[in-house]
C-alpha cells in the first residue's frame, strides 16, 4: 500500500495522486482487508473475532467497538512493561510515539512500527509534486525549514517514547534521505538533531541567513514554532551578524556537531552580507522583514489551521504579503491528507485525505448551527451511546456536514490523544468541503473538548477546571471565586494563557483586596496542575509564556451573559464559556480588569520514565 515513485518526477507524482483519489473506495477496502488480515491473530482483534463465521470485514463493522485512549490504555501499559507486541500488532513495535494530549498527567502513547516510517516518507514525498504544480522553480534554490527534536522518554521495557516528528528526524529515512532537487534545505542534520533547542535555533537561523540568496521558501511545522524563531531572530540578529562578519560561531554553541556543520556553511568571513542583514533589522519597522531578509522567497509553509489560525495576523505582519501555505493534515498516529490547492487563503484550506494511509470512518456530529453549539452537546466520550449505524466510510460523507474522524491504522497501534488503531476516535471535528475525484476534502473545524492551545498543548475544559479548583482551594484566602473564563493570548511571542477571575470577599460585597503574592501563587498553582505537555512547553521548550491572571470587577460575568444574549444566545441555555474568542467578549472582560498577575516561576517538568 506504499507506492514507489521518484519524487523528482513531478508528473509521476501528480498522476499517482490522481490514481489514489480516483480509486479511493477500492483502495480503502484493500487497506481494511490488509490491516485486518495481518493483525487477525493479535490478542486485541481475537477478542471479538473468535467464534464468528462471517468475513473479518463484516465482523469488524458489526462488532469492533469505537474506542478512545482509556479503552486501550491497559494494552499500551502492558507493552510499556515489556509484554509482546502481538497484543495489538502483528508487526514488531519499534517505538512509542507520544501525543500532544495527556492521560493522567502523562503523554498518551502510540506504538509504531518500522513500516510506518516508510509510510510517512511516502507522504512527505507526495507534498513535493503538489507544490511544484503551483510554484515554479523550486529546484533552483533551497528551503529554510526550521525543524526541531523534543525530549524522549524511556519505558520500563526499553522502548523509546518520543513525538512523531522527533522519531522521523532521527530515522534513517530522514538522515539518509535520497537527494531531491525540489526539497533541499538550509539546515544541516546536525543542527536539526541538536537536543538543545536554543543552540539548534541559533545554528539553523545562522545557516538560513548565510544562504539567504538561495532561499526560495521559509517554514516550520507549526505557525507558533515559526514565529518563535522570528522572535529569536529579532533578539539575536546582532550576534548572528557578528558570526557572519567574522566567519565564526558564537562561543555558547557548544554542540560539536552544530559548530562543525555551521562552520562548513559559513566558509569564512562575509562583511558585506553581515552589514546588509544588520541594516534590514535596524530599519524603523519590522513589518515585512521576512520578505526583505529573504527576497527570493515565494511562500511561507506553516500549519495555520485549527488553533494555529490565531497566529495568522502576526505572520502577515512579518511576511510582507507572502502566501501562507498549509500543506498537510497529520498527527502522531497517522498522516492523513494534503492541501492540493496550497496557495489558497488560510481560511479556505481543505485537506484531501489519501486513501492508502489508513482506513477512515466518520461519525456525524450535530450540524445545526455548528459554530454556535457548545462542543460537549455535539459529542460525548461515552462511546457506548454512539449508534454505529451512523458511522460512514470515506467516500460516503456528505458535503457540508460535520464529522468526527475515526481511524484504523496498519500498525495496529493505539494512538495519540484520542487516537487508536482499531476504530479509534481521533477527536478532530472536520467539515466536508468537496471532493477531488472520489476522495473527500475536509476543513479542520476544531479539536473536540479542547478550550486552550498555544503550541502543541491541548487543555480541555475539565483540565482547566481541575487546575482552577486546586488553586482556589489552596491559595485563595478570604475571597470567593464566583466565575472564570480564559483565552489564549498570542499577541506576544510566545503566547500565553490568560485567566479572567471574578472574585468577591467572603463576608461582604466590597471590592476585593488583592494580595499580590497570593494571586501569583494562584497562577503558579494553576500551571503546576496543568498537564505534562503544557509544562514541557513552559519549562523545556519556552514555547508558552507565563500564565496571566486578570481579576475583573463584580458583575463582569453578568455583563458577559448580557452580551451573549444580545448576540442571539438563549437566556435559558446560557452557560459561561470557559474560553472566549470573540472580540466583543474580550473587550467586556478587559474593560473591567482591576488587577493583573503573572506566574513568577516556571512549573516543574522533567522527562520522567513512564513508571515514575
Amino acid at each position: 500500500m506504499i507506492p514507489s515513485y521518484d519524487p523528482n518526477d513531478t508528473e509521476a507524482g501528480l498522476k499517482l495522486l490522481e490514481d489514489l483519489t480516483t480509486n479511493a473506495d477500492a483502495i480503502q477496502q484493500q487497506v481494511l482487508h490488509q490491516i485486518l488480515s495481518q493483525n487477525s491473530e493479535t490478542e486485541y482483534l481475537r477478542s471479538f473475532i473468535d467464534g464468528e463465521s462471517c468475513s473479518i470485514q463484516e465482523i469488524f463493522k458489526n462488532k469492533a467497538p469505537v474506542v478512545n485512549y482509556e479503552d486501550i490504555k491497559p494494552f499500551i501499559q502492558r507493552i510499556c512493561d515489556g509484554d509482546s507486541s502481538d497484543i495489538l500488532s502483528a508487526q514488531p513495535i519499534t517505538e512509542l510515539l507520544t501525543s500532544s494530549g495527556t492521560s493522567g498527567g502523562k503523554p498518551k502513547l502510540m506504538p509504531s512500527t518500522a513500516e510506518e516510517l516508510d509510510r510517512k516518507t511516502f507522504f512527505y514525498n507526495m507534498l513535493v509534486p503538489v507544490m511544484n504544480k503551483f510554484v515554479n522553480g523550486l529546484d533552483e534554490g533551497k528551503g529554510m525549514y526550521l525543524l526541531f527534536i523534543k525530549p524522549e522518554i524511556k519505558t520500563p521495557s526499553g522502548l523509546q517514547a518520543r513525538p512523531v516528528l522527533t522519531s522521523y528526524y532521527k530515522s534513517e529515512q530522514f538522515k539518509n534521505r535520497p537527494f531531491n532537487k525540489y526539497n533541499v534545505i538550509t539546515s544541516p542534520n546536525d543542527a536539526i538533531l541538536c537536543e538543545d533547542s536554543q543552540q539548534s535555533m541559533y545554528c539553523q537561523l545562522l545557516c538560513g541567513l548565510v544562504q539567504r540568496s538561495h532561499v526560495l521558501r521559509l517554514g516550520a511545522i507549526f505557525a507558533s514554532a515559526f514565529l518563535r524563531a522570528v522572535k529569536f531572530l529579532e533578539n539575536h540578529f546582532t550576534e548572528l551578524c557578528a558570526d557572519i562578519r567574522t566567519g565564526t560561531v558564537a562561543s555558547w554553541i557548544t554542540d560539536s556537531g552544530c559548530r562543525d556543520s555551521v562552520l562548513s556553511i559559513l566558509n569564512g568571513p562575509n562583511q558585506e552580507l553581515a552589514d546588509e542583514i544588520e541594516a534590514l533589522f535596524n530599519a524603523k519597522s519590522r513589518e515585512g522583514i521576512l520578505k526583505r531578509v529573504w527576497p527570493k522567497t515565494k511562500y511561507i509553509e506553516v500549519i495555520v489551521t485549527g488553533s494555529m489560525a490565531q497566529y495568522i495576523p502576526t505572520l502577515e505582519f512579518y511576511s510582507g504579503g507572502l502566501p501562507l501555505v498549509s500543506v498537510m493534515y497529520a498527527s502522531s498516529e497517522c498522516f492523513f491528507g494534503l492541501n492540493i490547492n496550497p496557495l489558497c487563503k488560510p481560511s479556505d484550506v481543505s485537506y484531501t485525505l489519501l486513501p492508502n494511509m489508513a482506513y477512515f470512518e466518520f461519525l456525524p456530529v450535530d450540524d445545526k448551527s455548528h459554530e454556535e453549539t457548545q462542543l460537549e452537546s455535539r459529542s460525548t466520550d461515552d462511546v457506548s451511546l454512539m449508534d454505529k449505524d451512523r458511522i460512514v466510510d470515506l467516500v460516503n460523507v456528505e458535503i457540508g456536514r460535520y464529522y468526527e474522524l475515526i481511524i484504523t491504522t496498519f500498525a495496529g497501534q493505539l494512538s495519540l490523544d484520542n487516537f487508536g488503531s482499531f476504530r479509534y476516535r481521533v477527536g478532530d471535528i472536520l467539515k466536508v468541503t468537496g471532493f477531488h475525484n472520489k476522495a473527500p476534502q475536509f476543513s479542520f473545524v476544531e479539536r473536540r473538548n479542547v478550550v486552550l492551545s498555544i503550541d502543541t498543548d491541548k487543555t480541555s475544559e475539565e483540565d482547566l477546571m481541575k487546575a482552577v479548583t486546586q488553586a482556589k482551594l489552596i491559595h485563595l484566602q478570604g475571597l470567593l471565586l464566583t466565575e472564570y473564563t480564559s483565552y489564549a493570548d498570542t499577541s506576544s511571542i510566545p503566547g500565553h494563557y490568560v485567566l479572567f477571575w471574578e472574585l468577591k470577599p467572603r463576608y461582604d460585597n466590597d471590592p476585593p483586596m488583592l494580595d499580590k503574592k497570593m494571586m501569583e501563587d494562584c497562577c503558579s498553582e494553576v500551571e503546576d496542575c496543568l498537564d505534562y505537555v503544557y509544562r514541557r512547553c513552559r519549562n523545556k521548550d519556552g514555547s508558552i509564556g507565563a500564565l496571566e491572571m486578570r481579576v475583573v470587577s463584580l458583575g463582569t460575568f453578568d455583563a458577559l451573559m448580557d452580551f451573549s444574549i444580545s448576540q442571539g444566545s438563549s437566556v435559558n441555555q446560557y452557560k459561561t464559556p470557559r474560553c472566549v474568542k470573540s472580540g466583543g467578549a474580550l473587550q467586556i472582560l478587559d474593560s473591567r480588569v482591576i488587577g493583573k498577575f503573572f506566574t513568577k516561576r516556571v512549573p516543574q517538568w522533567e522527562p520522567l520514565g513512564l513508571d515514575s
